[in-house]
């Protein structure tokens, strides 16, 4: 098209912002951007690339603001200037297609918990704290390492673990937990729960890495926390124990070809890239499967946990001063224009805007 400006002088404004909603994919209204000058000015003042993104990404709704970070020095510039206006519709744009950017691939996806918060109960503190659930492996210098729950007459009691991300501004791609399988009794007991359900958002509190007491119900009770996302539930798969056990692999969904799986990483993939604004997650545990012969009562054990994403840091962060316990005053996406050449996409690094 030599002239793209005849098509939305002919359609008028209303029409085209309904022609370009139409459009579903980043790479769509990138595409838009490059037809022509008056395009690209149309998608720019209309803000098309954060309609989208807000579309794609709910959770960006949250942002109340753009805070940016100026070199010490700067002057301030004129905000009712209409040069200013423009430059703030071209931020806002290269903001934006960013963040559109990490819905269209999951490439560079890292484990990214930096430490535990909490777990709603403790069997043995702290030899099966919630801490174990980091390493890698279930084997220990000193013998298994998991997380243990205490036991419950009720098997529907749910379980939750919570953790604190690298970063306050992370696109988590899939979650991934292994339970713990009985070392100490004759049999392949593993201790799994019957669903799990993840809840992504940030507190209204201070958290710190400290050392855990044995009560850390209140660091994890939501009231504490703003969640600005929540899972479906996902089925964990489960393993028959006692004599079946070599026969059936069995989901609470269904029952699947003959096959024996002991105890292994569990892959839970969100339906689409979440934005984790706070860096908290949140793993609940909900309906528990196997009793312990000893005390007849039934139990929850994790031995791994692993949440995998990749970081907006450090062009883009989140500022919650404006906050007041999490209600009201939103939060502000915090947009640093001076790392754009330190920011990677796709494996390639960025140059300029």
């Amino acid at each position: 098209m030599e002239n793209g400006s005849d098509l939305l002088e002919w359609l008028g404004p209303d029409a085209s912002i309904r022609v370009f909603s139409y459009l579903e994919h980043p790479a769509d209204l990138v595409r838009a951007t490059v037809v022509s000058r008056s395009w690209r000015q149309f998608v720019i003042a209309n803000g098309l690339s954060k309609s989208l993104c807000t579309k794609l990404c709910p959770e960006v709704s949250y942002f109340s603001g753009i805070k940016e970070i100026t070199p010490p020095g700067t002057v301030q510039l004129d905000e009712s200037n209409s040069t200013t206006e423009w430059r703030n519709y071209e931020r806002d744009h290269k903001i934006y297609t960013y963040i559109n950017s990490f819905l269209v691939s999951t490439e560079g996806a890292t484990s990214c918990i930096s430490y535990c918060i909490g777990a709603s109960s403790t069997d043995h503190f702290p030899e099966e704290s919630i801490e174990n659930t980091l390493k890698p492996t279930e084997e220990a210098d000193w013998g298994s390492s998991y997380w243990s729950s205490v036991g419950e007459v009720d098997p529907a009691v749910p379980e939750s673990l919570m953790y604190m991300l690298n970063y306050d501004l992370v696109f988590v791609d899939e979650i991934m937990i292994q339970p713990s399988q009985d070392c100490f009794q004759n049999n392949d007991y593993t201790y799994s729960s019957k669903f799990v359900r993840f809840k992504l958002g940030h507190s209204n509190l201070p958290i710190t890495p400290a050392i855990f007491k044995l009560q850390q119900s209140h660091q994890i009770a939501d009231e504490n926390y703003v969640w600005t996302y929540i899972s479906p539930q996902y089925p964990m798969e489960q393993v028959l124990s006692g004599p079946l056990s070599f026969l059936y692999h069995v989901s609470f969904l269904t029952i699947c070809i003959p096959i024996f799986q002991e105890n292994v990483l569990q892959s839970f993939k969100l339906l689409r890239p979440v934005l984790c604004i706070g860096a908290v997650v949140k793993v609940e545990l909900l309906g528990r499967v196997q009793k312990h012969d000893i005390d007849d009562l039934f139990y929850i054990g994790i031995c791994h946990v692993q949440v995998r994403g990749r970081t907006l840091f450090p062009l883009l962060a989140a500022d919650f001063s404006e906050t007041v316990h999490g209600h009201d005053g939103g939060v502000l996406l915090k947009y640093n224009p001076m790392a754009w050449r330190r920011t990677r996409i796709g494996g390639r690094t960025r140059i300029g805007g």
